[in-house]
């Protein structure tokens, strides 16, 4: 798609992630790439993610299957600070959403490929951390970039390591998940929900078993939609900044991937 463009000095995705930007054999190899990372779209992401680490938290789904049959039973929580989420990623949107759940009550930990340091958040790093940081978390939310190290990185080893009946929450990308392992961790009961809004294949086709899964809520890649005139500011600021010669916002790192 890119071959045209051989005098390209800048490359803008109009979203965080650029995966689909990397995957093209013909990206030309003398343009800078950059992030969208725009106020609106984190926001939007924060907003996303609390609602159904909520919606988690305080057994909405069970709640809703209770009205439908006229069953009147309350289902106690815990306080939001004896439940650990654990935000996979902690780049500019995991960091923002893992401090808002902070901010929320929850204790929060965060995973990340390199050592970050976030205030109230318990952080771990690298493969010798992931495990640490599996073992305890209740709600699982995956915001991570997609590379070749991400990639299937959400597959029956991890989900095993989780405690039974954890929660997950996919808003980075369908990649991330091994489709037959999450359902197979579902139907066991040790994954006891799932909210997926990223997919393999989008639009997510009509017979895929996530559709009619008792505990999966299926969203159409909606968690944080580009606002076209916060991203316009975001985009006009680096083509500036590249006519002026002053260093680009949210430039990526082509070897590492984001």
């Amino acid at each position: 798609a890119y071959a045209a463009y051989t005098g390209a000095r800048l490359i803008h995705s109009l979203g965080a992630g650029i995966d689909h930007l990397l995957a093209d054999p013909q990206l030309p190899v003398q343009a800078a790439i950059c992030r969208l990372v725009d106020p609106m779209l984190t926001l939007r992401m924060i907003e996303y993610v609390a609602l159904h680490v909520l919606r988690h938290h305080r057994r909405h789904d069970q709640l809703v299957q209770q009205q439908q049959n006229q069953i009147w039973q309350q289902i106690a929580a815990p306080a939001a600070r004896d439940r650990t989420v654990g935000v996979m990623g902690l780049g500019a949107l995991g960091g923002a959403v893992a401090i808002s759940l902070h901010n929320l009550g929850f204790h929060v930990q965060g995973w990340s490929r390199t050592a970050k340091n976030l205030p109230g958040i318990d952080t771990f790093h690298g493969t010798d951390g992931l495990r640490s940081f599996l073992q305890k978390t209740e709600i699982l939310v995956c915001l991570l970039p997609l590379t070749e190290a991400t990639r299937d990185i959400v597959n029956q080893n991890l989900l095993s390591q989780l405690p039974r009946g954890a929660r997950f929450i996919n808003a980075a990308r369908g990649h991330h998940v091994v489709d037959q392992d999450l359902l197979a961790a579902l139907d066991s009961g040790h994954i006891a929900e799932a909210t997926l809004d990223v997919f393999r294949t989008e639009p997510l086709s009509t017979d895929h078993p996530y559709w009619r899964h008792p505990r999966v809520t299926v969203t159409p890649h909606i968690a944080s939609l580009t606002d076209p005139v916060s991203a316009a500011k975001v985009v006009a600021d680096n083509i500036q900044r590249l006519l002026q010669g002053r260093p680009l916002i949210n430039q990526v790192d082509r070897t590492a991937g984001y």
